[in-house]
Protein backbone atom coordinates (compact mmCIF):
# COMPACT_ATOMS: atom_id res chain seq x y z
CA UNK A 1 0.00 0.00 0.00
CA UNK A 2 1.28 3.53 -0.70
CA UNK A 3 1.03 4.25 2.77
CA UNK A 4 3.85 1.46 4.11
CA UNK A 5 6.63 1.95 6.00
CA UNK A 6 10.05 0.43 3.93
CA UNK A 7 13.42 -0.03 3.91
CA UNK A 8 15.13 0.45 1.06
CA UNK A 9 18.64 -2.00 0.96
CA UNK A 10 21.14 -1.47 -2.14
CA UNK A 11 23.86 -3.52 -3.48
CA UNK A 12 26.47 -0.96 -5.00
CA UNK A 13 28.17 -4.05 -6.36
CA UNK A 14 25.20 -5.16 -8.00
CA UNK A 15 23.34 -1.99 -9.07
CA UNK A 16 23.66 1.23 -11.29
CA UNK A 17 23.76 4.99 -9.98
CA UNK A 18 21.56 5.95 -13.29
CA UNK A 19 18.50 3.60 -11.63
CA UNK A 20 17.90 5.65 -8.72
CA UNK A 21 15.55 8.08 -9.70
CA UNK A 22 13.25 5.76 -11.59
CA UNK A 23 13.84 3.04 -8.96
CA UNK A 24 12.70 5.93 -5.71
CA UNK A 25 9.67 6.56 -8.61
CA UNK A 26 8.79 2.82 -8.34
CA UNK A 27 9.18 2.53 -4.40
CA UNK A 28 7.16 5.51 -3.82
CA UNK A 29 3.93 3.56 -5.77
CA UNK A 30 4.33 1.06 -3.33
CA UNK A 31 4.90 2.97 0.50
CA UNK A 32 7.30 5.41 2.14
CA UNK A 33 11.19 4.66 2.05
CA UNK A 34 11.91 5.11 5.98
CA UNK A 35 15.27 4.27 5.40
CA UNK A 36 17.43 4.43 2.23
CA UNK A 37 21.12 2.21 2.57
CA UNK A 38 23.61 1.39 0.44
CA UNK A 39 26.15 -1.19 0.95
CA UNK A 40 30.07 -1.28 -0.73
CA UNK A 41 33.63 -0.79 0.17
CA UNK A 42 33.30 3.11 -0.73
CA UNK A 43 37.43 2.79 -0.90
CA UNK A 44 37.32 0.92 -4.66
CA UNK A 45 37.47 3.58 -7.62
CA UNK A 46 34.69 2.01 -9.33
CA UNK A 47 32.06 2.82 -6.72
CA UNK A 48 33.03 7.15 -7.44
CA UNK A 49 30.11 7.12 -9.37
CA UNK A 50 27.38 6.75 -6.85
CA UNK A 51 28.38 10.20 -4.61
CA UNK A 52 26.35 12.22 -6.29
CA UNK A 53 23.70 10.20 -6.62
CA UNK A 54 23.35 9.67 -2.63
CA UNK A 55 23.84 13.35 -2.08
CA UNK A 56 21.23 14.37 -4.18
CA UNK A 57 18.60 11.50 -2.91
CA UNK A 58 20.13 11.27 1.07
CA UNK A 59 21.15 7.30 0.51
CA UNK A 60 23.06 6.66 3.10
CA UNK A 61 26.15 4.68 2.80
CA UNK A 62 27.11 1.82 4.44
CA UNK A 63 31.09 0.92 4.50
CA UNK A 64 32.13 -2.47 4.28
CA UNK A 65 35.51 -3.70 3.85
CA UNK A 66 36.24 -6.63 1.88
CA UNK A 67 38.30 -8.96 3.56
CA UNK A 68 39.22 -11.44 1.77
CA UNK A 69 39.65 -11.73 -1.99
CA UNK A 70 36.58 -13.50 -3.48
CA UNK A 71 34.14 -13.51 -0.81
CA UNK A 72 31.44 -10.29 -0.61
CA UNK A 73 31.61 -9.09 2.92
CA UNK A 74 29.42 -6.77 1.21
CA UNK A 75 26.10 -8.81 1.12
CA UNK A 76 26.61 -10.21 4.85
CA UNK A 77 26.66 -6.48 6.13
CA UNK A 78 23.25 -5.94 4.15
CA UNK A 79 21.38 -9.12 5.09
CA UNK A 80 22.22 -8.56 8.75
CA UNK A 81 21.40 -5.28 8.71
CA UNK A 82 18.03 -6.26 6.85
CA UNK A 83 17.63 -9.16 10.10
CA UNK A 84 18.07 -6.32 12.26
CA UNK A 85 15.73 -3.89 10.72
CA UNK A 86 12.93 -6.46 10.29
CA UNK A 87 13.51 -7.68 14.15
CA UNK A 88 12.25 -3.66 14.75
CA UNK A 89 8.92 -4.42 13.50
CA UNK A 90 8.63 -0.95 12.28
CA UNK A 91 8.50 -1.72 8.65
CA UNK A 92 5.35 -3.17 6.22
CA UNK A 93 7.89 -4.39 3.33
CA UNK A 94 11.47 -4.13 2.15
CA UNK A 95 13.18 -3.49 -0.75
CA UNK A 96 15.96 -5.37 -2.34
CA UNK A 97 17.98 -4.01 -4.96
CA UNK A 98 20.79 -6.43 -6.12
CA UNK A 99 21.00 -9.13 -9.14
CA UNK A 100 22.38 -11.49 -6.67
CA UNK A 101 21.12 -14.64 -5.90
CA UNK A 102 22.26 -14.80 -2.38
CA UNK A 103 19.82 -12.36 -1.17
CA UNK A 104 17.08 -15.23 -1.84
CA UNK A 105 16.96 -16.48 1.22
CA UNK A 106 16.91 -13.40 2.74
CA UNK A 107 13.98 -12.01 1.00
CA UNK A 108 12.34 -16.01 1.75
CA UNK A 109 12.74 -15.04 5.55
CA UNK A 110 11.27 -11.51 5.29
CA UNK A 111 8.09 -13.00 3.55
CA UNK A 112 7.80 -15.97 6.48
CA UNK A 113 7.61 -12.80 9.14
CA UNK A 114 4.62 -11.20 7.41
CA UNK A 115 6.50 -8.40 5.48
CA UNK A 116 6.49 -7.62 1.80
CA UNK A 117 9.60 -7.94 -0.50
CA UNK A 118 9.98 -6.14 -3.78
CA UNK A 119 13.18 -7.22 -5.47
CA UNK A 120 14.71 -4.72 -7.74
CA UNK A 121 17.60 -6.08 -10.68
CA UNK A 122 18.47 -6.57 -14.13
CA UNK A 123 17.12 -9.60 -16.46
CA UNK A 124 19.86 -11.55 -15.88
CA UNK A 125 19.21 -12.10 -11.79
CA UNK A 126 19.12 -15.83 -11.09
CA UNK A 127 15.03 -17.05 -11.06
CA UNK A 128 15.42 -17.75 -7.54
CA UNK A 129 15.52 -14.14 -6.40
CA UNK A 130 13.15 -13.40 -8.44
CA UNK A 131 10.52 -15.82 -7.03
CA UNK A 132 11.29 -15.56 -3.83
CA UNK A 133 10.13 -11.88 -3.39
CA UNK A 134 6.44 -10.53 -3.91
CA UNK A 135 6.96 -8.46 -6.59
CA UNK A 136 10.17 -8.20 -8.74
CA UNK A 137 11.13 -5.48 -10.97
CA UNK A 138 13.46 -5.05 -14.01
CA UNK A 139 15.49 -2.01 -13.70
CA UNK A 140 16.16 -2.38 -17.27
CA UNK A 141 12.49 -0.58 -17.04
CA UNK A 142 13.53 2.18 -14.50
CA UNK A 143 16.66 3.36 -16.38
CA UNK A 144 14.73 5.21 -18.73
CA UNK A 145 13.93 7.94 -16.11
CA UNK A 146 17.26 8.31 -14.73
CA UNK A 147 19.47 11.06 -15.61
CA UNK A 148 22.48 9.81 -15.33
CA UNK A 149 22.44 7.51 -18.10
CA UNK A 150 20.20 7.12 -21.61
CA UNK A 151 19.29 3.49 -21.91
CA UNK A 152 16.31 2.44 -24.39
CA UNK A 153 13.24 1.07 -23.03
CA UNK A 154 12.35 -2.14 -23.52
CA UNK A 155 10.89 -1.42 -26.97
CA UNK A 156 6.79 -2.30 -27.74
CA UNK A 157 6.06 -5.69 -28.88
CA UNK A 158 3.78 -6.30 -31.89
CA UNK A 159 0.09 -8.00 -31.24
CA UNK A 160 2.35 -11.26 -33.39
CA UNK A 161 5.13 -11.06 -30.91
CA UNK A 162 2.78 -11.53 -28.06
CA UNK A 163 0.45 -14.19 -29.33
CA UNK A 164 3.82 -15.74 -29.85
CA UNK A 165 4.81 -16.15 -26.49
CA UNK A 166 2.56 -18.81 -25.16
CA UNK A 167 3.63 -18.29 -21.44
CA UNK A 168 2.47 -14.73 -21.60
CA UNK A 169 -1.18 -15.90 -23.48
CA UNK A 170 -1.33 -18.79 -20.78
CA UNK A 171 -0.38 -16.45 -18.09
CA UNK A 172 -2.94 -14.18 -18.41
CA UNK A 173 -5.57 -16.72 -19.42
CA UNK A 174 -5.64 -18.48 -16.24
CA UNK A 175 -5.38 -15.41 -14.17
CA UNK A 176 -8.56 -14.03 -15.84
CA UNK A 177 -10.27 -17.75 -15.35
CA UNK A 178 -9.30 -17.37 -11.36
CA UNK A 179 -10.63 -14.06 -11.33
CA UNK A 180 -14.07 -14.30 -13.16
CA UNK A 181 -16.72 -14.85 -10.78
CA UNK A 182 -19.69 -15.74 -13.37
CA UNK A 183 -20.30 -17.98 -16.06
CA UNK A 184 -19.60 -14.81 -18.95
CA UNK A 185 -15.74 -14.99 -18.54
CA UNK A 186 -15.71 -11.11 -17.64
CA UNK A 187 -13.02 -10.47 -14.71
CA UNK A 188 -11.72 -6.97 -13.20
CA UNK A 189 -9.07 -6.26 -14.69
CA UNK A 190 -7.37 -4.64 -11.51
CA UNK A 191 -8.13 -8.36 -10.09
CA UNK A 192 -6.27 -10.20 -12.90
CA UNK A 193 -3.57 -7.80 -12.20
CA UNK A 194 -2.82 -9.12 -8.96
CA UNK A 195 -3.14 -12.80 -9.63
CA UNK A 196 -0.64 -12.54 -12.23
CA UNK A 197 1.80 -10.67 -9.76
CA UNK A 198 1.50 -13.19 -7.82
CA UNK A 199 1.32 -16.02 -9.48
CA UNK A 200 4.98 -14.30 -11.70
CA UNK A 201 6.81 -11.97 -9.38
CA UNK A 202 8.31 -10.26 -12.34
CA UNK A 203 5.50 -9.92 -14.33
CA UNK A 204 5.34 -6.08 -15.95
CA UNK A 205 3.67 -5.01 -18.39
CA UNK A 206 6.99 -2.94 -18.58
CA UNK A 207 8.71 -5.27 -19.80
CA UNK A 208 6.47 -5.69 -22.96
CA UNK A 209 6.71 -1.67 -23.95
CA UNK A 210 3.42 -1.23 -22.39
CA UNK A 211 2.91 1.39 -19.73
CA UNK A 212 -0.09 -0.41 -17.83
CA UNK A 213 -1.34 -3.98 -18.17
CA UNK A 214 -4.63 -2.31 -19.69
CA UNK A 215 -2.58 -1.39 -22.93
CA UNK A 216 -0.93 -4.80 -22.96
CA UNK A 217 -4.43 -6.60 -22.94
CA UNK A 218 -5.52 -4.49 -25.95
CA UNK A 219 -2.07 -4.73 -27.96
CA UNK A 220 -2.52 -8.86 -27.68
CA UNK A 221 -5.81 -8.08 -29.29
CA UNK A 222 -6.98 -12.00 -28.07
CA UNK A 223 -8.99 -10.08 -25.06
CA UNK A 224 -12.27 -8.12 -25.35
CA UNK A 225 -12.38 -4.79 -22.39
CA UNK A 226 -15.47 -3.64 -21.07
CA UNK A 227 -15.28 -0.32 -19.09
CA UNK A 228 -18.32 -0.71 -16.26
CA UNK A 229 -19.55 2.36 -13.56
CA UNK A 230 -19.49 0.84 -10.03
CA UNK A 231 -20.50 3.11 -7.24
CA UNK A 232 -18.44 6.38 -7.99
CA UNK A 233 -15.67 4.58 -10.00
CA UNK A 234 -14.93 3.26 -13.66
CA UNK A 235 -13.49 -0.03 -13.80
CA UNK A 236 -12.00 -1.93 -16.59
CA UNK A 237 -12.98 -5.76 -17.12
CA UNK A 238 -11.48 -8.14 -19.89
CA UNK A 239 -12.53 -11.57 -20.81
CA UNK A 240 -10.93 -13.80 -24.11
CA UNK A 241 -12.41 -12.81 -26.78
CA UNK A 242 -13.81 -16.48 -27.48
CA UNK A 243 -15.40 -16.63 -24.45
CA UNK A 244 -19.50 -17.26 -24.30
CA UNK A 245 -21.88 -14.29 -23.71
Amino acid sequence: MAHDKLAVLIDADNARPAIVEGLLAEVAKYGTAHVKRIYGDWTKPDLNGWKEVLLRHSIQPIQQFRYTVGKNATDSAMIIDAMDLLYAERFDGFCIVSSDSDFTRLASRIRESGRIVYGFGEKKTPEPFRTACDKFIYTEVLAGTAEAETEAAPKQRSAKELRGDTRLLNLLRNAIEAASDDDTGWAQLARVGQIVSKQSPDFDSRNYGYAKLSGLIKGIGLFETEERQIGNGKHLYVRPRDSKK
